[in-house]
């Protein structure tokens, strides 16, 4: 396996891009957008787009447009050299870790011109945590630009279902504004216990971790009532997430998968989010045809 190239600047990704994709006589090229603090979720995302492509590139940014709290920004875990060696493992090629003057010239002042989310950025995840989504929005519009193949190679760019809203507005972005990049969403990935990979797990104890299981529990306590034809019921586990010692519940909503609008017909998605001391956890599944009840094909033990 090559050794994993890591670039620092545009100009060195664009010219060790264009290496690439002329010696591999590339038509593809997969992307992984990252902010660091890799898990088994960014794995599966890294090895499908292997499996796909001639050439596999990831950005690591830790984007501050997303943070509303600087606290949280400084808080977010790093491990560039535990980072880049899962990027090796799981076969990238180019890695573009830039510094945030890099992406953001003349930071904090920077980048004067911003994306908007829309709409679909207010709501759920948007509602608790204003310009999140145009952060998201920025970097990613960002990063499509930066990471433009020569042509007649095109671009693919691997999300995880984990953050739905986020995918969601991403494909709506590149659909409006005519990008020329593909969206291939990816499974979200759990522990064998059900909770869904996060990078910020890494700031749970073991009985934090434990107490965030409350999430996907009741995610699954709604799928099964959903897909039994029962009551959704979505005010007692509401009540039953809050009532679990150290999480505290912000939203437990079923919606449109297409326009985030509240819904109690299928097909669905259910979203979650709680702090669980003081990390803020999201989580998601579908409920409707092709969602099992069990929730195995996501990697985790069914619902007791």
């Amino acid at each position: 396996m090559a050794e994993l190239i890591i670039t620092r600047t545009v100009a060195e990704l664009r010219s060790e891009m264009a290496e690439h994709i002329r010696n591999r006589d590339a038509t593809s090229v997969g992307l992984i957008p990252t902010m660091g603090a890799l898990h088994g979720g960014h794995a599966a995302l890294m090895q499908a787009a292997r499996a796909a492509h001639e050439v596999v590139v990831a950005s690591l940014f830790i984007n501050p447009l997303q943070f509303e709290s600087p606290l949280d920004l400084e808080r977010y875990p790093r491990d560039l050299a535990g980072d880049c060696q899962t990027m090796q493992d799981a076969g990238v090629d180019i890695v573009f870790a830039p510094e945030v003057e890099e992406m953001y010239p003349g930071y904090p002042d920077a980048p004067i011109i911003r994306v908007s989310s829309g709409r679909m950025g207010t709501t759920l995840e948007g509602a608790s945590r204003p310009s999140h989504f145009d952060g998201v929005a920025t970097v990613v519009a960002k990063l499509f630009n930066i990471f433009d193949p020569p042509g007649p190679a095109r671009l693919h760019a691997y999300f995880g279902e984990k953050d739905a809203q986020q995918v969601m507005i991403v494909k709506r972005m590149v659909e409006d504004m005519n990008f020329p990049v593909t969206i291939e969403p990816v499974p979200t990935q759990r522990t064998p216990a059900g909770l869904a990979m996060s990078s910020r797990n890494l700031l749970l104890s073991s009985e934090q971790e434990e107490a965030a299981l409350a999430l996907s529990k009741a995610l699954f306590a709604l799928r099964e009532r959903a897909h039994a034809g029962r009551d959704w019921n979505l005010e007692g586990l509401r009540r039953q997430v809050h009532s679990t010692p150290d999480v505290t519940l912000d939203y437990l909503e079923a919606v449109d998968p297409a326009t985030l609008e509240a819904t109690t017909e299928l097909p669905a998605l259910a979203l979650i989010a709680a702090y669980v001391g003081s990390v803020r956890l999201i989580d998601n599944l579908h409920l409707g045809p092709g969602s099992p009840a069990s929730g195995t094909s996501e990697r985790t033990r069914p619902l007791r």
